[in-house]
């Protein structure tokens, strides 16, 4: 491979933001795994947003990326999977196994599709340094042709069709709204795009926690909620909170810690088939490895409520932010039927837009 802009390539990145900001260029935040595309004739590189390749992975958009991109180009673009009208990141975590038999298994039967947004190179040529504004045209022109499951990321400089996005497109599945400057060169591994995401409150159980790498504080919090058979689930984690509050915690905590989980609603976390029927914390997975899951139990008798961008299935996607203590909920009332839903939002119609 021999192209003006070589692997690893680290994509550009961004910060969050309250409220979209205007004079932008505005495209949906994807909810998949973020990609770098190689492609110098018959070889193709997908390269993860660490460096990390992810080819073999997905075999089926080798033969679509040499089937749709120009002879020889670098794009930044997004691995999706889509089931039904909607993104699913659940089912696309499926797709990471180390087992060839079982990659090509999986790309025949839950197919990837690829959402390009930005490119990089074309021909002999670097964009780098090149302005967003001659980017997008650039990859516009280059990918004019391509056919699913390839497709160009639709992007506006009008505000409010911004704004329309943000409010409808979470019903596809995406979770947000990216700005960029038009004027704005590429610029590896650095936080200079600007990201709204949907921000919502729940009110959950606390259950358990892990103590944090640096020693006996807090590092996270457990999260559970009931459902409708009175199952308490794990529905995630917070922990993004300062030392002295991580130390405060443990102290606050202390009186809820259990000596085993014998008696827990999690009791049997450490049981593989248990987590067939029910979600509980330490489940194990390729994505956990040697990590150490043990957890300690606590009481489930304090609640918290805390923000989160969206749910997976029956789970907060991403780690939640710890909002405030609510003493005056019992934990029994803390259920799934307070989660807000978002309006469904046909993807076609986001991809054709």
């Amino acid at each position: 491979m021999d192209l003006p802009v070589m692997p690893p390539v680290r994509p550009m990145l961004a910060k969050p933001a309250a409220q979209l900001p205007p004079g932008m260029s505005y495209e949906a935040k994807w909810d998949g795994f973020r990609a770098i595309v190689f492609r110098d004739g018959d070889e193709v590189e997908l390269g993860s947003r660490t460096g990390k390749p992810l080819t073999r992975y997905f075999p089926e958009l080798v033969e679509a990326l040499r089937a749709n991109l120009p002879e020889r180009c670098v794009l930044d673009g997004e691995i999706v999977i889509v089931q039904g009208d909607r993104l699913d990141f659940e089912t696309l975590l499926s797709r990471i196994h180390p087992a060839a038999s079982r990659v090509r298994t999986l790309a025949e039967t839950i197919p990837a599709s690829l959402v390009a947004f930005d490119l990089l190179a074309l021909d002999d040529h670097s964009l780098l340094n090149a302005p967003l504004a001659e980017r997008r045209t650039a990859l516009t022109g280059a990918l004019r042709t391509a056919r699913s499951p390839v497709h160009v990321a639709p992007a506006t400089t009008d505000l409010d069709l911004a704004r329309e996005w943000f409010d409808q497109f979470e019903g596809a599945g995406l979770d947000g709204v990216i700005a960029k400057r038009p004027d704005l060169p590429y610029r590896p591994g650095e936080r200079v795009m600007v990201k709204v995401k949907h921000e919502r409150t729940a009110d959950c159980v606390v259950a358990g926690l892990r103590p944090h790498k640096s020693g006996p504080v807090v590092g996270s919090l457990l999260l559970g909620l009931y459902d409708d058979t009175g199952r308490l689930q794990h529905v995630g984690v917070c922990a993004s909170f300062p030392m002295r509050q991580r130390e405060a915690l443990m102290a606050e905590l202390a009186p809820l810690r259990m000596a085993s989980a014998r008696g827990h609603p999690w009791a049997d976390w450490g049981e593989e088939s248990a987590h067939a029927q029910n979600r509980m914390p330490g489940a194990p997975s390729r994505w956990t490895g040697g990590k150490d899951l043990s957890w300690v139990p606590l009481r489930p008798e304090r609640v918290c409520e805390v923000a989160y961008d969206h749910m997976e299935g029956d789970r907060f996607r991403h780690t939640t932010q710890f909002r405030r203590w609510r003493p005056d909920r019992s934990p029994e009332s803390c259920g799934y039927a307070q989660l807000e839903e978002p309006v469904s939002y046909d993807l076609d119609r986001v991809l054709g837009a």
